[in-house]
């Protein structure tokens, strides 16, 4: 044996003798021998068990740091995933209240321009033929249409206006390009409407001028005698109770006046005494004014137009009216008057025969009687006069004036 195995062995009987284990009990004493080798195999179990103990316990305390990390990152992922979720309702959150915001501004936009809609198509309604295209246009009358001439020579020159034209251009896309450009459509709509009711009511300036009547006389709608069918504009009814912006409620307003203004000059035009008063050809025999009378020859005021055609001649209504006055006068013979409205009346005199009594509504060109020779008249003949407000006017104007307007169906 070697020297390092015989100091081994010594050592190991010197760690490991030989050992008893006494054990008393119940007065009996008992010994349990030990031997150096079962006291290494206990001590090398120890030894294992004590290893394995720390070896569990070090990996414990590893696989512990270990979670904790784990758990850590874990917690970081968590909290980042709830930030990315909460990120993400945010934005959702935000998307609907967009969606909601864009569905109530075209919910806002449709109802406003329904609004519009409606407001322009009242007012184009009250216009009624403000829209004028051709060389003429009609003007309702009772029993006919009358045309009236675009072109005509007007007692005032026509001034030059200059509508008002946007002073941006559309820029924008999508719904809201559309809506710029809608509104675009209806400013220029409301500019042809309004232009179509101002020429309008030029035209209807310049044809009441020719008649000799002074336009301030005419168009005083507090005087005695004004009357007629006219019914303004109601601004407020077309506008509703509210809705539309204030900037077009205004311009709706500036329209509505002018359609009011040529629907007023219209009204008064219709009552207007413009069409020859005998239905075949004529020729004017004596004029308004002073003259040499027929029977006396002396100078004389002479307040009407004569005209002769043929016995039984149709004489006719200048304008539509109501008759005020179907019967005889001294003078005049069998005479029919009929009040037109708005101030006139006319006066046709040496009838043969009346064919419309008092209080009868007549349509203008419809035939009131026959030509002849009743009363002071020296041959047959239609006596013709015009009167404005208890005044007679030259007839002559007024049948020059009406040469701008005739009759249509």
């Amino acid at each position: 044996m070697s020297q390092f195995g015989t100091r081994a062995r010594a050592l190991f009987d010197r760690v490991f003798p030989e050992r008893q284990i006494y054990h008393r009990s119940g007065g009996s004493v008992r010994y349990v021998s030990l031997s150096p080798s079962k006291q290494a195999l206990l001590a090398l179990g120890a030894v294992g068990v004590a290893g394995w103990c720390s070896y569990a316990s070090v990996t414990v305390m590893m696989g512990g740091q270990v979670l904790s990390a784990q758990g850590a990152e874990m917690d970081r992922l968590e909290q980042k995933y709830k930030r990315l979720l909460a990120d993400s309702y945010a934005d959702a959150a935000a998307m609907r209240n967009q969606l909601e915001e864009r569905t109530h501004a075209f919910e806002t936009a449709t109802s406003e321009f329904q609004r519009r809609h409606e407001t322009l198509k009242t007012l184009l309604d009250l216009a009624g033929s403000s829209s004028i295209s051709g060389s003429a246009r009609p003007i309702e009358s009772d029993g006919a249409d009358l045309l009236v001439q675009a072109k005509v020579e007007e007692a005032e020159p026509r001034q030059s206006r200059d509508w008002e034209q946007p002073g941006y251009q559309v820029q924008t896309v999508g719904f809201r390009a559309k809506v710029e450009q809608l509104k675009l459509e209806q400013a220029s709509f409301l500019a042809a409407a309004e232009e179509a009711a101002v020429e309008r009511a030029e035209q209807a300036r310049g044809i009441l001028s020719m008649t000799g009547v002074g336009l301030s006389r005419l168009v005083d709608s507090d005087a005695t005698g004004a009357g007629g069918p006219l019914i303004p504009i109601d601004v407020t009814g077309i506008l509703g109770e509210g809705g539309l912006d204030k900037k077009f409620a205004n311009r709706i307003k500036q329209v509505a006046a002018r359609v009011s203004e040529a629907r007023r000059l219209d009204a008064i035009l219709v009552s207007t005494p413009l069409r020859p008063p005998v239905g075949v050809d004529y020729r004017e025999t004596s004029g308004y004014g002073v003259r040499y009378d027929p029977f006396t020859r002396r100078l004389a005021v002479h307040g009407g137009l004569d005209l002769v055609a043929y016995d039984r001649a149709p004489v006719i209504a200048t304008s539509p009216g109501v008759v005020r006055f179907a019967g005889a006068r001294p003078a005049y013979g069998l005479v029919v008057e009929i009040d037109h409205g708005h101030g006139f009346w006319t006066r046709y005199g040496h009838l043969r025969e009346l064919q419309v009594s008092r209080g009868e509504k007549v349509a203008i060109g419809q035939r009131v009687g026959s030509m002849g020779s009743t009363g002071r008249s020296t041959g047959t003949h239609l006596h013709y006069e015009v009167w404005f407000r208890d005044k007679t006017y030259d007839p002559v104007d007024f049948l020059r004036a009406g040469q701008h307007v005739h009759e249509q169906g």
